[in-house]
């Protein structure tokens, strides 16, 4: 990816985004980010400005993203700092948008988990029916209100996964009892010493095994073994117990992610 990006977190996104078919276009002030073949995905279609907000702003970035995304149904903006800055809160809260911020976590060595997972089997997801659970295991372990767009996307959003591991640009790893996935995961790279995780997930009746932290744990040792990247980059919520995971692996935490957005009415 050619665009300069500060934002560990939105520049690894950004990566993985291009290589997954979606378009990117540097406007100067912001990029345009679109993906054509999931219009509902909202963070496949936003503007990430380069700037914070200044008082005022919201009215004309908003205008900005209805004249590139005309028939968007969602609002999603995108700001490019570091440390979490967004800049006129009480303005954009106040218009009904909401704040999304993330930890934006990285490692260059790894630890073994305190207490790693023995009984379940670990592999990669490669049959048509390992996909189909990763579609159903993401509906399941989903934090939000699972509708009928909901579930369009999902499943455009693990299509695009299976392509971007097909064309060798990532790698979907697995827990499973017997046959069934218990828990999953993917890390990608576009060849640079830079690998990202993407949707860590694990089912509800299975947590509390060691899976997520096995399986972060075995991803990792691929990435700088197999895929040769110096640092591996996780996004995670700071207030969900899953970032204690990644803390007690060797992640550390680097910058804020920050995303605003206004979902459809």
């Amino acid at each position: 990816m050619d665009i300069p990006i500060s934002n560990l977190g939105y520049r690894t996104d950004l990566m993985l985004l291009e290589l997954s078919g979606s378009e990117l276009t540097d406007q100067g002030e912001y990029v345009v980010v679109r993906t054509p073949a999931n219009p509902g995905f909202w963070w496949g279609n936003y503007l990430l400005f380069r700037t914070p907000f200044a008082p005022g702003d919201l009215a004309k970035r908003q205008e900005i993203f209805k004249g590139e995304f005309p028939d968007a149904e969602h609002l999603a903006l995108g700001v490019d700092t570091t440390d979490g800055t967004v800049g006129s809160v009480e303005e954009i809260t106040a218009a009904g948008f909401k704040l999304d911020p993330s930890t934006v976590m990285s490692a260059t060595a790894v630890r073994p988990p305190a207490r790693p997972n023995t009984t379940s089997q670990f592999r990669t997801l490669s049959t048509d029916d390992d996909w189909e659970q990763q579609v159903g295991l993401s509906l399941t372990a989903a934090t939000m209100e699972v509708d009928d767009d909901y579930r369009v996307f999902n499943r455009r959003r693990v299509e695009a996964e299976r392509a971007l591991s097909a064309a060798g640009h990532g790698t979907w790893f697995g827990a499973f009892d017997g046959d069934r996935l218990q828990a999953s995961l993917g890390l990608a790279t576009d060849g640079s010493d830079v690998a990202r995780f993407q949707n860590v997930q694990t089912h509800p009746d299975d947590r509390g095994q060691g899976l997520a932290s096995t399986l972060v744990h075995q991803a990792s040792r691929y990435g700088f073994d197999e895929l040769g990247a110096h640092t591996l980059v996780m996004v995670a919520d700071p207030e969900y117990l899953a970032i204690r995971i990644y803390r007690s692996l060797g992640f550390s935490d680097n910058e804020v992610q920050v995303q605003v957005f206004r979902p459809p009415a």
